[in-house]
């Protein structure tokens, strides 16, 4: 028996970033959580969390570029504060896998981690960040950078079904790996990871040898509908108008339109909607 009331679980706002790139094929950065923990225990997933109040748009505008809050909020149909998924999204792919989306202020190159040095200094800042000793504003602000939130792209808004401890209206984001970064879990809640192309993904799905939530498990099957990371950036940046999620009748299979089943599928089991499919060509 539950000891709280799941209707009284509050939703929390979130952001969760798909970490890309084509090695040579295409490939999703993706991580184990602890089995002991509350959220997700045991699951794979994308790096993601709570975008906290430190996350304010209006205290991150200065020190972020490519991306206003107005233009963040219109493309989430928000009124304002757009602008803070941005930043929880590139707050927690550093916290969780290490990866700053960041530019160098001075000349807008993008930073690099790939001199041992800088990467060790780099390290410590993440786990002063974890270990809550520090503020992720300070570290950027400290070594002279700018969030690059244009690498980042909005494309897809799954909100948690009642029932779990712990709920979350979360806001999807897919951007390229920048080069000079590697990505590596936290060793903490997080327990391992890998680049994987999302056809494995679903193949060790199938095969029972990876657990995924639904909303994970369907962008994974949108993300294997494309060849390259290119062309999925491409798709990303064009802010496709979303589709509704459905849910196939006695299952927790998520289909999208177009798919069978689609039309006599459920729309109140998984609150889920996406734009992220490959750019539909006109017909000549």
């Amino acid at each position: 028996m539950n000891d709280y009331d799941p209707e009284q679980v509050q939703i929390r706002p979130a952001a969760t970033v798909m970490l890309i790139d084509d090695r040579p094929d295409l490939q999703v950065f993706m991580m184990e959580r602890h089995a002991n923990t509350i959220f997700a225990g045991g699951m794979w997933v994308f790096p993601g969390g709570s975008v906290d109040a430190t996350d304010d748009s209006a205290e991150f505008q200065a020190i972020s570029i490519h991306r206003s809050d107005a233009e963040a909020s219109r493309l989430m149909g928000l009124q304002v504060g757009g602008l803070a998924y941005y930043i929880a999204a590139i707050r927690e792919a550093f916290e969780e896998a290490g990866i700053l989306l960041a530019l160098q202020k001075d000349t807008l190159q993008p930073l690099d981690l790939s001199n041992p040095d800088v990467e060790k200094r780099f390290q410590q800042h993440r786990d002063d960040i974890n270990d809550s000793n520090r503020n992720f504003i300070e570290i950027i602000k400290d070594e002279n950078l700018i969030m690059d939130a244009g690498e980042m792209h909005y494309i897809a808004r799954w909100i948690t079904p009642a029932g779990p401890p712990r709920r979350f209206d979360a806001r999807f984001f897919i951007a390229r790996i920048p080069t000079n970064q590697t990505p590596i879990h936290d060793d903490g809640e997080l327990v391992h990871s890998k680049w994987i192309s999302p056809k494995e993904i679903l193949r060790r799905v199938e095969a029972e040898e990876m657990v995924l939530m639904s909303p994970t498990l369907r962008m994974v099957k949108n993300l294997a509908l494309f060849d390259s990371a290119r062309q999925v950036i491409e798709s990303a940046a064009a802010n496709q108008i979303d589709e509704l999620a459905r849910v196939l009748p006695g299952t927790r299979v998520v289909v999208m339109p177009g798919e069978e089943g689609y039309d006599t599928g459920l729309t109140d089991i998984e609150s889920g909607w996406v734009r992220l499919r490959p750019l539909r060509i006109p017909s000549s």
